[in-house]
């Protein structure tokens, strides 16, 4: 059984900063891509950024330049360093991972979730 936990998520104003952690637990042989999404109220659930076992990294146009995303694998955490936040920053933010149980058998696993709100 594996799980994921986000924290980090809170109220900041606009121009903060926050940063999202997401660690994950359980019957873990390694940890290939994990990303991070985010759903603002009323609209779809959508992909902010993504990085890969080497460490590379893409993100989603309305972040780029002010988000960053990392991991360290010794702990099986991703990050997402959130600066410059404004208020359509504001959703609920769900981190991913393609988690290797044994050699050859993987699953994609979704924590539950972490609000993030940014209002003056």
């Amino acid at each position: 059984q594996v799980k994921l936990v986000e924290s980090g998520g809170g109220l900041v104003q606009p121009g903060g900063s926050l940063r999202l952690s997401c660690e994950a637990s359980g019957t873990i042989l390694s940890i290939n891509d994990a990303a991070w999404h985010r759903q603002a109220p009323g609209k779809e659930r959508e992909l902010v950024a993504k990085i890969t076992k080497d460490g590379n990294t893409n993100y989603v146009d309305a972040v780029m330049g002010r988000f960053t995303i990392s991991r360290d694998n010794a702990k099986n955490t991703v990050y997402l360093q959130m600066n410059s936040l404004e208020p359509d920053d504001t959703a609920v933010y769900y981190c991913t991972a393609d988690v290797f149980i044994t050699r050859i058998t993987h699953y994609n696993y979704w924590g539950p979730g972490t609000q993030v709100t940014v209002s003056s």
